[in-house]
């Protein structure tokens, strides 16, 4: 799915035109050189940054003076860092390489359940933040990893200014990181009504800045983030030459912070995997950096309980709505046997139903 793009703001356009007209200009001079490299002299002025080589885990080591105002190469010239479109997609089910797994496979074992819809407020997951304590936020790690050049950084404070980003959602390249959002893929509101929720803050703080795998955040293009807003794949789409690895990445996050699906979101995405993605392979998600409760269990277990607020009976206990319906007693009602408040998720006096 295609996103239109509205107009961008005048200091941007006026930014690009100029930047295109000294690539023109440069192409022209070499054109009238017979293919010799012409060089030419653009006043500019500097600002101090410095040069991140590595990544946020690495030291800055030199500080210079760069020019503010940079010409872009043209798209023939330019490296694409545009993933694959289809991101593992060319094995089959059959040749299973070391390490990853078939989406579809993924995506059967995620619980589908209504979503939570209410109680959510960005503030409860606090983003970014220096979880690694080494001066950077997650934000500023994010630009750093995602930019396809090295990044310039302000000498004094972990502040990225400028960088090469490509938008995967609609194919925009920017440079001026102001222009640029961090994505949760699986946007905050989505996650609380898929389980997060039942979350302790830490856990939530851990996920809202999970730079342990690279699919959770994404720097993208700040028109197509607010497209896409909270919205999930029933919803929202990147451009169709990125709806494979979206998909594969969606699918993963869920599945690694145990986040259930509504049923129209797990419908579309099991259509459009099957229809347009179906040998998509992904690598296999790994156990986030926090333990939290699995999908539709109505809370953590950390110890079987005789009895706790609102249970009906100390003789009867379910772990979770699942063993409840398995065992035939569900939906569980105040005061009867079975029945507690970490299972009532709506806390309407009945556990377990729909």
């Amino acid at each position: 799915m295609s996103i239109t793009r509205g107009p961008r703001r005048l200091p941007v356009l006026e930014r690009r035109l100029t930047r295109a007209a000294l690539a023109l200009a440069s192409a022209l001079l070499v054109s009238c050189s017979g293919g010799r490299a012409a060089t030419s002299t653009v006043a500019t002025s500097t600002v101090p940054v410095t040069l991140a080589p590595g990544g946020p885990d690495t030291a800055p080591t030199t500080t210079v003076a760069v020019a503010s105002t940079r010409v872009a190469q043209s798209s023939s010239t330019r490296p694409s860092t545009a993933p694959s479109p289809t991101g593992q997609q060319a094995t089959s089910s059959t040749d299973a390489p070391d390490g990853t797994v078939l989406v579809l496979d993924l995506l059967a074992g995620v619980v589908v359940e209504n979503e939570q819809g209410s109680g959510y407020q960005r503030r409860l997951f606090a983003h970014w933040v220096d979880l690694d304590g080494d001066g950077c936020d997650t934000r500023a790690e994010v630009l750093t990893r995602d930019s396809s050049s090295l990044v310039q950084r302000d000498p004094y404070r972990c502040r990225v200014v400028e960088g090469d980003w490509y938008s995967v959602y609609d194919g925009w390249e920017e440079t001026l990181p102001s222009e640029i959002d961090i994505d949760h893929v699986v946007a905050l509101k989505e996650a609380w009504d898929s389980g997060a929720w039942d979350w302790s803050p830490t856990a939530r703080r851990l996920f809202a800045n999970d730079v342990t795998d690279s699919r959770t955040l994404r720097a993208v293009s700040d028109d197509s983030n607010r497209a896409k807003s909270d919205k999930d794949p029933s919803n929202w789409l990147p451009m169709s030459s990125f709806v494979c690895t979206y998909l594969g990445d969606w699918v993963s996050i869920k599945v690694r912070w145990n986040l259930s699906m509504d049923q129209s979101e797990f419908g579309r995405v099991r259509n459009l995997l099957t229809s347009e993605c179906p040998g998509l392979r992904v690598p296999a998600p790994t156990a986030p950096p926090v333990d939290v409760p699995p999908a539709g269990s109505g809370g953590a277990v950390d110890s079987v309980p005789t009895n706790d607020a609102g249970v009906g009976g100390g003789d009867v206990y379910f772990a979770n709505c699942a063993a409840a319906r398995a065992a035939g007693a569900a939906p569980l009602r105040e005061g009867e046997p079975g029945y507690r408040t970490g299972l009532d998720r709506d806390r309407d006096g009945v556990a377990c139903e729909g």
